[in-house]
């Protein structure tokens, strides 16, 4: 439901108090002990006691001329109006019962050279049957279908536009072919779909590059049944680097996900910690500072999975869980963006 007025939110006071209290709105998941992020989106105590007192008290509209200016979006683009739009090739036509496999759509790129990606964003065509999308760089027309390649953008329930700080960027390079890997869930109604990215190109050339890479685990089994279980994956730096942004992934059995970094001298130290994992909500973590790691520096991820009749979520306590890419299966991913210290 839209929110954007008085008359729009005051049928929903009740709704709105009751979700702010119990901290589901607005959706943030970090633990506030470990790690300081730009844009976490949590509330103050005080702020949500004048939520709460409005709520109580009937709702009151307020002076309207106190209302600050409604936001602006360019045609849709919440990074501002794209430099290129990229759409693909053709309408993919998504039935109205059934499992879809991964669809992947080449998209051949045009430009006359390397491009500096300063901001993307993924803009499905039916978010009514788009559950996600990660579009990769398939370089000099070797494009695969298999997530080798290196990751330009995605965009997944919750998930923000990529956009990178000054003097950073993602390179394109020239003859790079696009694969927009698609995740379609058919909704109960036949439906079509072309799904498009935004690209917004550098000023100049950047100091830094910008690579998303991931601490992954495709080996587990998950016992039916079990409530608590666990399953790690680790990164290894191969040179100093900075991290910028942290996204964990799981589906509907995720319950916590976990990053910690040991440094080479043995100290470590928690810097995301998701206590209660929402697939719902797949959130990336923008932190406040890049976090430097020295060469030889591990990212440890951990993260707890329930397979147990107890998680309402579960499409199947009684049956064994294993890697997947169906929402009923089960991934573990720990995604994050680096820059090397060397500069380009």
């Amino acid at each position: 439901m839209s929110l954007l007025t008085y008359k729009e939110a005051r049928p929903w006071a009740a709704s709105i108090h009751e979700k702010v209290l119990d901290r589901t709105m607005p959706p943030w998941l970090a633990d506030p002990h470990y790690g300081k992020y730009a844009n976490a989106r949590g509330l103050t105590v005080s702020e949500i006691q004048t939520i709460a007192a409005w709520a109580k008290n009937g709702a009151p509209e307020g002076d309207p001329h106190d209302l600050p200016a409604a936001p602006t979006f360019s045609e849709g683009w919440h990074i501002g109006k794209p430099d290129v739009v990229i759409s693909m090739n053709e309408d993919y036509a998504v039935p109205a019962e059934g499992v879809i496999a991964y669809q992947n759509f080449r998209v051949d790129t045009t430009f006359d050279g390397d491009k500096w990606i300063a901001a993307a964003e993924v803009r499905p065509g039916n978010r009514a049957v788009v559950h996600h999308v990660i579009v990769y760089m398939g370089e000099h027309g070797q494009a695969r279908s298999d997530g080798r390649d290196p990751l330009l953008v995605g965009f997944a329930p919750g998930e923000q536009p990529a956009v990178y700080p000054a003097g950073e960027a993602k390179l394109l390079k020239k003859g790079t072919t696009l694969i927009f890997q698609m995740h379609y869930t058919p909704n109960g109604k036949a439906a079509t779909d072309r799904t498009s990215i935004g690209l917004i190109f550098a000023k100049e050339p950047p100091k830094y590059k910008v690579v998303t890479t991931k601490a992954v685990n495709a080996q587990f089994v998950i016992p039916p049944g079990d409530a608590n279980h666990e399953v790690t994956s680790t990164w290894t730096a191969p040179e100093d680097v900075h991290i910028n942004v942290f996204m964990p992934h799981m589906h509907l059995r995720g319950k916590d996900f976990k990053y910690t970094v040991v440094y080479p001298d043995g100290r470590s130290e928690v810097i995301l910690n998701v206590p209660r994992y929402d697939f719902n909500w797949q959130l990336v973590y923008k932190l406040a500072e890049p976090l430097a790691l020295p060469k030889g520096s591990r990212i440890d991820c951990v993260a707890h999975f329930d397979n147990s009749a107890n998680n309402k979520y579960n499409p199947d306590p009684t049956k064994e869980v294993k890697w997947g890419p169906q929402t009923w299966e089960e991934m573990m991913i720990g995604w994050f963006d680096y820059t090397a210290d060397k500069g380009i």
